[in-house]
């Protein structure tokens, strides 16, 4: 699997193409809002002859649906994104100007295209993601799953040596420890991209993030 991050728009969020051997790909949390974002995405699957079959989303915050209309513009594909976040969905545009500053309406964003649940798997060329509900950042908080190749997509649930906030609405402190406890049961191997910031495994944030423990 392989694992191409781009980082993104004002707030520096994190959006991933992730491909394997078939050429077939997702994009995760497309949070593309500037031109030379959206170009350099575009470049990157251009070049690598892949074929975009997903645009996934671990929440609804906007900073992680700011390039969905361009996803859909270039390769109609639409955002799919856990049920328990339908209500950030709706609220994009209200989400945009409270958060990023930015005027925006409906039309600049794409239509959902499924809401997820738990018992969904993502599936593209030999590679399958399947879906942990990691609530706490936000009401769906979602991470995305390779058992195969030790790889989990954490969103604002999980950072580097830190969390997500949980001060947002819909957030829960109660809820996130609890999605982290959870987390920290996949093994230490596991290479964990998460939604700002560098990566990190499971293991390194077990021995070093105040947050998770055994």
């Amino acid at each position: 699997m392989e694992v191409k991050r781009f980082v993104c728009n004002m707030i520096r969020e994190n959006t991933y193409v992730v491909s394997d051997d078939t050429r077939e790909a997702v994009i995760i949390d497309c949070g593309a809002f500037y031109d030379m974002e959206k170009a350099a995405i575009k470049q990157y699957i251009d070049d690598n002859q892949l074929v975009p079959k997903h645009l996934i989303a671990t929440h609804g915050h906007v900073d992680h649906h700011l390039g969905d209309r361009f996803v859909f513009d270039t390769w109609g594909l639409k955002p799919e994104v856990a049920g328990g976040d339908e209500d950030l969905m709706e609220r994009l545009p209200e989400q945009a100007k409270e958060i990023c500053g930015e005027q925006l309406t409906a039309d600049d964003f794409a239509p959902v295209g499924r809401y997820l649940t738990p018992a969904d798997t993502i599936d593209f060329g030999h590679s399958r993601l399947t879906l942990i509900d990691a609530p706490g950042h936000s009401p769906g908080g979602t991470a995305f799953y390779s058992e195969a190749d030790k790889v989990l997509f954490t969103g604002d649930t999980l950072f580097r040596g830190s969390i997500g906030r949980t001060d947002l609405e819909g957030g829960s402190m109660f809820l996130i420890i609890q999605s982290l406890r959870m987390l920290s049961q996949l093994p230490d191997d596991t290479v964990v991209y998460p939604g700002h910031g560098e990566s990190t495994t499971i293991g390194y944030e077990v021995a070093s993030n105040p947050y998770l423990d055994r």
